[in-house]
């Protein structure tokens, strides 16, 4: 058995409100007052109020513009080399200040023997994990690895490769760092993918520690992982890079989808930990969305704001992709953190281009 000993996170410096970025988008996608009043409308239904950025352009005036062209057709249109020239600016720092949030305290950063950087925004070789490494100071011999362009589920993914590492080394503490800067591959094109990207998503990192069960550190046990495809929603949902940076394809039919499977799913995964949906007591979901998360409670049959934080999470940061899993863990673990009731159980999910569901289910220490 492995454990999570620590969660810390960290946001950029650029606070946006929903509304602010509503009027950005309404000067880029709208050309008429009635294309205007329907982005109001899915803006105002999003459940989000504030998202964070590198970028500081979608909360100001057109003057004030540091990333797009000061330009009515926002030409030329940032390339994707210009995309990434900000996201290796911007990207090892913020996944520091994650780190030290994590660790702050409870771990000296010497003592980390392993490194797993996960992101779906940049890519570069040499990358995020050696630019982590170089931050922090951390051992030429740290053993690392990167956990590239697998979206959403990436962070739960990354704790399952951190609890394979520590069944087969017990001395191992294996970091792990989300880290994504989603919105600096927004898209002018005014198709339904590209809209639904801009409302929803945001930059963020977030950071783990997982240790084996036997060190002393307290912590939430993970008990058990699972995954599954969902072979007819891989057009659904997707991540594809081009020129002008990264296109995500974001179909309106996912909550279906989920609807159609997610409860038959979730027995199937908890059966793998023989557990039922009666033995979990918190439930940590991937905020996709306003329409996803309402999915899963009517499908799971919750009743009692089992899902708030999630719901809390995406109105806070909105959708940070892979990083968003462990703030909604971090959200839901100081309740439990100290606790020796074995009755405390979570399930987690998060999802992702296959269309993939990928699991985990954590306990509190005995």
């Amino acid at each position: 058995m492995s454990k999570i000993i620590a969660i810390g996170t960290a946001v950029p410096s650029f606070k946006h409100r929903q509304q602010d970025i509503l009027q950005f988008m309404q000067l880029i996608y709208s050309f008429s007052e009635a294309d205007k009043r329907r982005l109001r409308f899915l803006y105002h239904q999003s459940h989000i109020d504030t998202r964070y950025s590198v970028i500081p352009d979608y909360s100001r005036k057109f003057p004030e513009w540091k990333f797009y062209p000061h330009t009515e057709n926002l030409e030329p249109f940032p390339s994707l080399e210009q995309r990434m020239i900000w996201y290796h600016k911007y990207a090892p720092q913020l996944s520091v200040n994650a780190i030290r949030d994590c660790l702050d305290g409870k771990l000296p950063e010497s003592e980390i023997t392993h490194l797993i950087t996960v992101s779906c925004t940049g890519m570069s070789a040499p990358g995020l994990d050696l630019q982590v490494m170089e931050l922090l100071d951390l051992p030429r011999h740290t053993a690392r690895s990167s956990i590239n362009f697998m979206g959403c589920y990436a962070g739960i993914h990354a704790l399952k490769t951190a609890d394979a590492i520590c069944q087969t080394d017990k001395l191992a503490k294996v970091l792990i760092v989300c880290t994504e800067l989603c919105t600096l591959h927004f898209q002018r094109e005014p198709t339904i993918d590209n809209i639904a990207s801009s409302l929803l998503f945001a930059d963020g990192s977030a950071a783990a520690v997982i240790t084996s069960d036997a060190h002393p550190a307290k912590g939430l046990r993970l008990d058990g992982f699972y995954s599954e495809v969902i072979p007819k929603g891989k057009k659904d949902m997707a991540w594809e890079i081009s020129s002008t940076g990264f296109l995500m394809t974001l179909s309106s039919y996912i909550p279906d989808l989920l609807e159609e499977d997610f409860s038959h799913f979730t027995n199937r995964a908890l059966a793998r930990t023989g557990l039922t949906k009666q033995d979990i007591t918190h439930w940590c979901i991937h905020p996709g969305g306003k329409k996803i998360l309402e999915t899963i409670h009517k499908t799971l049959s919750l009743q009692n704001g089992e899902l708030q934080a999630s719901y809390d999470i995406l109105q806070q940061y909105g959708n940070m992709s892979s990083p968003s899993i462990l703030f909604v863990l971090k959200k839901i673990a100081p309740a439990l953190w100290h606790t020796h009731n074995k009755k405390e159980r979570i399930f987690g999910a998060a999802f992702g281009p296959g269309l993939t569901m990928e699991t985990f289910v954590a306990s509190t220490n005995s």
